[in-house]
């Protein structure tokens, strides 16, 4: 996982602060400008992956009506699916 810090991030996330907040790991991501962002030492971060993760035999298909979360990341839409982000990458789905 990159730590980017984010760069003049004056909000404060939390419940209810009015974004969409995920359970990621040991920590919580809010979806904020079309990325995650993540507290990280008194300071807010961009959370995403460094590592290319798949799924392995993730029969699912994610889409509209699939019954899971669905989140704008970037260029593509993540599926909060238990406890972790799946996105879809070159005809698997990946681990976020």
């Amino acid at each position: 996982m990159t730590c980017k810090t984010h760069e003049n991030h004056t909000h404060q996330h939390g419940p209810g602060c009015g974004h969409v907040a995920i359970p990621h790991g040991d920590h919580v991501d809010y979806v904020h400008d079309g990325h995650l962002h993540r507290e990280h030492n008194g300071h807010w971060d961009e959370c995403e992956p460094t590592e290319h993760i798949v799924h392995e035999n993730h029969e699912h298909q994610h889409g509209p009506g699939c019954g899971h979360v669905a989140v704008p990341h970037g260029d593509h839409v993540d599926y909060i699916h238990d406890g972790h982000r799946h996105a879809y990458h070159d005809g698997h789905w990946d681990e976020h």
